[in-house]
């Protein structure tokens, strides 16, 4: 069985990737919001048919899903209670001490996911050295079994002080309320988010407690669905950290799902950019619903620690609620297809961040959207053919895009100009965000590649590459399903980590070295479920801070046990490391390491890409001209039209230009110029680039 295949359902359309050998087959469908299952199995059966397969020759199924992300966004998790320690009720409520806007006296910030009424307490009592300072009583776990029951709780987040340290009371918290209620969800954050910082902590288990049912009952509908149908192979859950792994530790840790198709596309951007030996690169993903940019380095996404969901705030760091989980580092704005575009109270233009979705859809679909969104702008511009988006399932009604964009100016205003405005604003926030993103990594977009995905992304591409002053830009084959294809890409792979605080000038390494022990036999039991009898390497890091300081940088580890002269190393290793992101050091100052990671990858099946040889240079004949608005002038100028399958390595041809495919469209202005390379890729280059945008 060859047959491999990769479906990521967003919040416009359900992308699957169908692989057999070097064959690829690929369909976007919208996404069924009632039953997402329905869409994926859908294009499933359709892809096996264009195969000319069968069922049961499917090897395996890899998914990344946004379910979790929006059942957190809008609040449509299941019935949340909180067991904690007696005096930390409201954790979840205050927070801590930062504030993302602290000249603003009415702030708001994002409401709990458990009310308070649903925060109930046991007087326990772990010390920060694991030493148990008050035991845990058995009748007080049972009476809050009871209240959850009776209130209708569903899923519990038991969350106690100190926990990382010592989690025996969390186990035995959660065995006698079991035996209360047999049926009801237990999140443990010793399980989840074993680490110090109760708020994260706190944050991230109720996460995973409110997502936990219903990624469960997902989970298991898609399971019976395919096995009912006969398909053979395994299902695979994408994680936001970018590895695959099993649907039972996708059902015990759903959390991990949050950002598992962004996630794809930065796996697929990070696969293109080492075939092409390229070393800096911005990976640039534009789908149906939102914006995603990632740096890669050295053909590796940045990674993060931490993450945000639900901003109160769109841009404003520190408004969502905070996440301890393992994440492909990113921004993420509502600057998609179906983002919809208004006016604000002063009458400015605005596009985002509510998308219109698949249901009803932007208006030119025809499903019932009244509200302009970016796609109805797109369309008027002459971007988009109407009559072959999508692969031609999802037709396209220019005169109710015309409606819907005119909406915007009741007195009647120039309806280009105003699609022209849709554009340039959702362009400028893009390339913004690509700005102020870098630069909170310490980095700069300069001298940077981008390389696109999403179906949106190669229509608005090289726009954010001339405002960014980036000079080439790389549409691979298939970038409209590319995080599709990126789960096909990603490695079988499960990280940890663990708080256990220490002074570098003083290790204890015997404990240390027991720690990492048990984090490895963890994970390795988690990749081996997966991946059998394969290879497996290990990355150890930790992360390090100046005594005192409250954030930490992370600093890699030998692959083997500490020993006490490793402390040179790590202290050379940190302050290189800090040094290259705020400039200086502090000489004098001791370095404690207060959290420790491990993570266990098998390699990604290997997969065969085309790789043809570069003929003499062509200059393909275009198969048609379309009229379309250069965003630049505002004139509407004849852009020459490709079919994209047509195309061969060697063909080289100047802007404006339009290649189309089934997927999406590339948009290549007067000023950029196109070459078709040994991949298959579409390399767009600046002609002129000293000349901003």
């Amino acid at each position: 069985m060859t047959v491999r295949i990769g479906a990521d359902i967003g919040g416009t359309f359900t992308d699957v990737v169908l692989e057999d050998g070097a064959r690829r087959y690929r369909v976007k469908l919208l996404t069924t919001y009632d039953a997402p299952e329905r869409a994926l199995l859908d294009a499933v059966f359709l892809l096996l048919d264009q195969a000319g397969r069968q069922p049961a020759d499917v090897a395996l199924i890899v998914h990344g899903t946004t379910l979790a992300t929006n059942a957190l966004i809008e609040r449509r998790g299941a019935a949340t209670g909180l067991l904690t320690t007696e005096g930390f009720r409201d954790v979840l409520e205050l927070g801590d001490e930062s504030r993302f806007d602290q000249y603003d006296l009415g702030m708001e910030k994002p409401p709990a996911l458990v009310p308070r009424a649903l925060r109930l307490c046991v007087d326990e009592r772990v010390a920060a050295d694991g030493a148990v300072l008050r035991p845990l009583r058995r009748e007080q776990v049972a009476a809050a079994a009871r209240r959850f029951r009776q209130s209708g709780v569903q899923s519990v987040a038991i969350c106690f002080l100190h926990s990382y340290r010592n989690d025996a009371h969390e186990r035995q918290a959660a065995e006698w309320l079991l035996a209360e209620a047999p049926d009801m969800a237990v999140s443990l954050s010793s399980e989840v988010s074993p680490e110090m910082r109760e708020y994260p902590r706190f944050s991230t288990t109720a996460a995973n407690a409110y997502v936990k049912p219903i990624i469960g009952t997902y989970l298991g509908r898609l399971e019976a669905a395919l096995a009912e149908r006969g398909v053979g192979g395994p299902l695979f859950l994408m994680l936001s950290s970018g590895g695959i792994t099993t649907v039972e530790t996708a059902r015990r840790f759903p959390v991990r799902l949050v950002e598992s198709g962004p996630a794809g596309g930065a796996i697929f951007a990070a696969e293109i950019a080492r075939e092409a030996g390229l070393d800096r690169v911005v990976a640039f993903d534009m789908g149906g619903t939102t914006a995603k940019l990632c740096l890669i380095d050295d053909g590796r996404p940045h990674a993060s620690q931490s993450f945000e969901v639900g901003r109160v705030h769109r841009f404003r760091k520190g408004s969502g609620l905070p996440l301890r989980i393992p994440v492909v580092e990113m921004v993420e704005i509502g600057a998609g297809g179906g983002s919809i575009a208004g006016r604000d109270a002063t009458g400015r233009l605005t596009v985002g961040p509510h998308s219109a979705g698949s249901e009803p859809g932007p208006a030119c679909y025809g499903r019932g959207g009244e509200r302009p969104t970016v796609t109805d702008a797109d369309l008027l511009l002459g971007r988009i053919d109407p009559d072959g988006f999508a692969g031609g399932r999802v037709p396209l009604d220019a005169n109710r895009a015309a409606l819907a964009v005119g909406s915007l100016d009741p007195a009647g205003g120039d309806r280009a100009i105003l699609a022209l405005g849709i554009g340039e604003i959702v362009d400028e926030s893009m390339a913004s965000a690509a700005r102020v993103h870098a630069t909170e990594q310490g980095s700069t977009v300069a001298g940077r590649v981008l390389v696109v995905s999403g179906g949106a992304g190669p229509l608005h591409a090289a726009r954010v590459a001339g405002k960014l002053g980036i000079d080439q830009v790389v549409v691979p084959r298939d970038a409209g399903v590319g995080s599709a294809v990126g789960f096909l890409r990603a490695p079988i792979s499960f990280e940890l980590q663990r708080s256990l605080s220490q002074r570098l000038d003083r290790l204890d390494v015997a404990a240390l070295n027991a720690l990492l022990d048990g984090m490895a036999a963890e994970a390795h039991a988690v990749v081996r479920s997966a991946a059998g009898a394969s290879d497996r390497t290990e990355r150890r890091e930790a992360f390090a801070r100046f005594v005192g300081q409250g954030h930490e940088i992370a600093i890699t580890l030998p692959d083997r046990p500490l020993v006490a002269a490793d402390a040179g190393a790590l202290l050379a290793r940190f302050r290189s490391r800090y040094a290259s992101l705020y400039g200086a050091i502090v000489p004098d100052l001791p370095v404690e390491l207060p959290t420790w990671k491990l993570r266990v990858e098998a390699g990604a099946v290997p997969v065969a890409t085309p790789r043809e040889t570069v003929r003499a240079e062509r200059r393909p004949a275009p198969q048609a001209w379309r009229p379309v608005t250069d965003p630049a002038t505002g004139a509407v100028v004849e852009a020459a039209v490709f079919a994209r399958d047509a195309l061969e390595p060697g063909d080289r041809f100047a802007g404006p230009a339009l290649v189309v495919e089934q997927d999406t469209t590339t948009v290549v202005p007067e000023r950029f110029s196109v070459l078709v390379d040994r991949r298959h890729s579409l390399v767009l280059s600046r002609l002129n680039p000293e000349i901003s945008q």
